[in-house]
């Protein structure tokens, strides 16, 4: 499972991203691809971002059992508390 969450992204990257993965809300996109798949869409969102950030979410052996990515500056901040990853909502 792969899901991409992207912010004040341009809109031609969200409608390539739809291509690959549904999008149920502006800005989420949430699929079933190859790890080759996710890593190459993942570099073409940094590259094509434009000061926009985006947060990766995919299945990956860990205690939580998934990993996050994280490129630009999103409004909520991903902590890492020994290896579990924690969301800072600022006030």
């Amino acid at each position: 499972m792969v899901i991409f969450i992207l912010e004040r992204v341009p809109t031609g990257l969200r409608g390539e991203l739809s291509r690959w993965l549904l999008e149920p809300k502006a800005g989420v996109f949430v699929g079933k691809v190859s790890g080759l798949v996710r890593d190459l869409l993942w570099a073409k969102i940094c590259q094509e971002s434009r000061g926009g950030s985006a947060l990766l979410i995919h299945s990956a052996p860990t205690e939580q059992g998934f990993a996050l990515r994280l490129w630009g500056e999103p409004r909520r901040r991903v902590e890492d508390f020994e290896g579990l990853f924690l969301i800072r909502v600022p006030r």
